[in-house]
């Protein structure tokens, strides 16, 4: 049996730094579009009870990819 690849079962997920990396903008620039429209281009982040925010990548990636968010 090969056991090189494994099935992920759950999408990935980004902080902000990382979700700002991919999109080249700055953390502070999500941050501020989320606090005032509650998306940044139409992306909705899953907010942790701790206060962190995490990004689908997938959505990143569609974003990047000049699919509708």
């Amino acid at each position: 049996m090969n056991t090189q690849f494994r099935v992920i079962s759950n999408p990935r997920k980004l902080d902000t730094l990382e979700a700002a990396e991919r999109l080249r903008i700055k953390p502070q620039t999500i941050r501020r579009g989320l606090c005032l429209d509650g998306h940044y281009l139409g992306l909705k982040p899953t907010k942790l009870p701790n206060g962190r925010l995490l990004w689908d990548a997938s959505a990143i990636d569609a974003l990047l990819n000049g699919e509708v968010a």
